[in-house]
This record gives C-alpha cells, structure tokens and sequence, in this order.
C-alpha cells in the first residue's frame, strides 16, 4: 500500500493535470461552470489534505471516513454537473474511499455514494433530459462497476500481503524458539559431557589424593617417615596433576595427556594407578599398529581411567590384565580383565561410572562389554571402529581380535552405539 507521501504526489499530479485540462482542453460552456468546476477541484484537494491524508495509513479515526466520503461526494457532484470532464475526478476518489474505508464493506458503499453522487451531477447540471439521465446513468454504472471489480481485486492483494506478513512473522517467531531449543540443547549436551570429564578426571585424581593423604597420615603416626616423606611427594605430583587437568577444562581443552603417543599415555595412567593400588597391573600394548585419532584417544583413556579405578575400589584384585591393540586402519579394543569378587551383571548397571563409558563409547559408535560373575573376576572389553564409517561392515571386520578370558558361562552385557 502506499504511504502518504505516495497518496500526496499523486493527488498533486491527477488534480493539476484536471486542472489544466479542464481549463485550456475541455473547457465548459461559461466562465462560470469553469469556476465551480474548480472550486469542486479545490474541496476534494482539500477535503484529502484536511481529512483523509491522515487516515491513508493506520491507525485511523472512525470519523474520518465518513467525513472524508462526504466532502468526495459533494466535489464529485457539483465538478460532474459543472463540467463534464470533472467525472475524471473519481479516478482519485474511489481508490481514496477504498484505502481510507479499510473494508470490503465501506469500500462498495463507498463507491456507490461517489457514483450516485456522479450520477446526480451529470444527470441535472445541463438540466434534466433523458440524454442527460442516459449519459449520467452510463457513466455511473461503468465507473462503479470498474472501482468495485478493481477494489475488490486490491483488497485481496492486500489481504494476501498480510497473510503472508503474518507467516513470515510466525516462521521467524518458530526459528527463534527453534534456536532457543537448540541452545538449550547444546548447553545441556556440553552440561554432560563436563560432568564425565570431570568424574573421569578430577574425582579420580581427587579420590586418589584421599587415599594418599591416608596413607601418608598412617605412616606418620607409624614413626614411618621415610615412607611418609615418599607418598607426600607423590600426594604434589596427583595435585599437580589435578591441577593441569583442571585448567585443561577450563580451557575447554580435551583434558586427556598430550603425550605425542597413546601408548605412552596410557602407560602414564597406568603407572599412577601402580602407585597407590594393591593389585599387580600388566599392560600389554602389542598389538599397537596403527594411530588413533584424537577422539578415540579421549574414549580409551577415560575408560581405561574409569576401569582401573573400579578395579581398586570394588573389586579386590591381585591381578589386573590390560591390552590394547590398534589396527592399522585406526580401529581399536581395549580389555581390562581381573581376578577379583566379580559381580552380577544381569540387573540393570548402576552407578554412573559404568553409565558415563556406555555414554562414551556409544557417542563414539562403538561397543561396550562386561563380562563378570560372582568370585570369578571382570572383564571389560571396548571396540571402537575406525574413523571411517563408510563400509561398517568392513570396519567391525578390521576390528584387532584379543585373547578372550573368563569363562563362557559368565554372563555378559553388550552396549553398541548406532553408527552415525
């Protein structure tokens, strides 16, 4: 629709161009008729710029229309009966009666006044004839019909713009809740995995330092203070330790060793849990062939983290197995096994140490089992497969094979993550 700088421009134009016309190409009879014939000009100029400029856009008053509409009609009359070319006039004042009316309704009755008022003013301004009468009657009844059918097919436009206004308007209110929603995702997704890092990191460099400090107090009041003096120092090393981790976090980092090797890494972790546990650890890293991406690397080691630390706190162990083996396309396993008190594994995992590796390695589209029975040790055992994951098959089949161990009447849990 056009604003009122748009109406103004084009009420200037049309009614200069009536004027002109109608003073120096269709001139009426007298002197007089050009007069009126202007002065009717003149009163719908200023009926628009007194009234319905204001009401060309909304809000409008209630009043204008009608007011509007009356001035229209009056100058329309009076310019048609003056001079027959000031029918000219209501290619301003239907389209003016349209936008001002703002409806269907007032749009037809409207134009009807305009065309009555026509009608009336052309019929009896030469006097009352039946070629008079033919002539206003033609008029009217064309230029109504005309203003009708072209108001209508406006309002349409107009009213389909709005509809599509309006649905746009409800399109980016579903984005912006779309966005919102997935924000709000991300933010808990990034939520979670903060709390694995730091179950898988500083809770157990944390618990490790509890049981240091223990035992460095028991050996101090055991007169042990060599002993003491040497788990001190290792209680500076586990807090460094915990204190690089931490700042990895925050740094949004990996949070895992940046050793250029991941056999080195694990060795390292390894080796800690040798220094404050009971149980004897072999690690058996020969079937190490190829490299592991980054991603893979975080995986193993916070499960192997996770694993090691159940195997000290809960299982009792003498003997703890480690393996882990890389095939040269990237796939991998690793297998913790243990001779400790077992467990039942048949009802549902609990605890969120078990549940956080499932996450894990179900994210990374990989395979997690537990093997254990009462009195009969615990194995663990996670598969990764490559990076790539355009032949799966052909990935699972890569995948490094390992001795299996335990019995094969131990029950067993199986975790696989869907494949991207």
């Amino acid at each position: 629709m056009l604003t009122k700088r748009g109406w103004d421009a084009i009420v200037s134009i049309v009614s200069a161009v009536i004027a002109i016309a109608l003073v120096f190409l269709f001139p009426p009879a007298t002197a007089v008729r050009t007069a009126i014939a202007l002065g009717a000009l003149v009163l719908f100029a200023l009926g628009y710029a007194l009234i319905g400029r204001d009401a060309v856009e909304p809000p409008r008053a209630a009043w204008r229309y009608p007011a509007f509409l009356s001035v229209a009609a009056v100058a329309a009359g009076i310019g048609a009966g003056a001079a027959p070319f000031m029918a000219m006039l209501q290619t301003l004042a239907y389209p003016l009666v349209w936008v001002i009316g703002d409806s269907r309704r007032r749009g037809v009755g409207g134009s009807a006044v305009i065309a009555g008022s026509v009608f009336v003013g052309a019929s009896f301004g030469y006097g009352p004839s039946i070629d008079s009468l033919l002539a206003g009657g033609t008029t009217a009844v064309f230029s109504l019909s005309f203003a009708i059918a072209i108001g209508l097919w406006i309002a349409r436009i107009a009213e389909y713009g709005e509809e599509r206004e309006r649905l746009l308007a409800e399109l980016t209110a579903a984005q912006t809740q779309v966005e919102a929603l997935s924000r709000e995702r991300g933010a808990s997704a990034e939520r979670e995995r903060l709390a694995r890092d730091i179950h898988d990191t500083l809770a157990q460099t944390l618990a490790g330092l509890v049981i240091f400090a223990e035992r460095a107090g028991r050996q101090s009041r055991e007169g042990q203070t060599d002993a003491a003096a040497t788990t001190i120092a290792t209680v500076e090393q586990v807090a460094r330790d915990a204190l690089a981790e931490s700042r990895a976090l925050v740094a949004r980092t990996a949070a895992v060793p940046r050793e250029p090797a991941f056999g080195a890494a694990v060795e390292r972790l390894i080796e800690r849990f040798r220094a404050h546990g009971a149980a004897r650890i072999a690690l058996d890293t020969a079937g190490v062939e190829g490299e592991l991406d980054r991603e893979a690397q975080v995986v193993l080691l916070r499960c192997l983290q996770e694993a090691l630390s159940n195997v000290t706190k809960h299982a009792g162990a003498a003997k703890v197995a480690v393996r882990v083996a890389v095939s040269a396309g990237g796939a991998a396993v690793l297998e913790v096994s243990d001779d400790g008190r077992g467990f039942d594994v048949s009802p549902p995992g609990r605890g969120f140490g078990l549940e956080g590796m499932r996450e894990r390695v179900a994210l990374a589209a990989g395979a997690l089992e537990v093997a254990s029975a009462p009195g009969r040790g615990t194995t663990l055992t996670i598969r990764l497969p490559a990076v790539s994951h355009d032949a799966p098959d052909a990935a699972a089949e890569s995948l490094p094979v390992l001795p299996t161990t335990g019995d094969a009447a131990d029950e067993v849990v199986r975790t696989k993550g869907d494949r991207a």
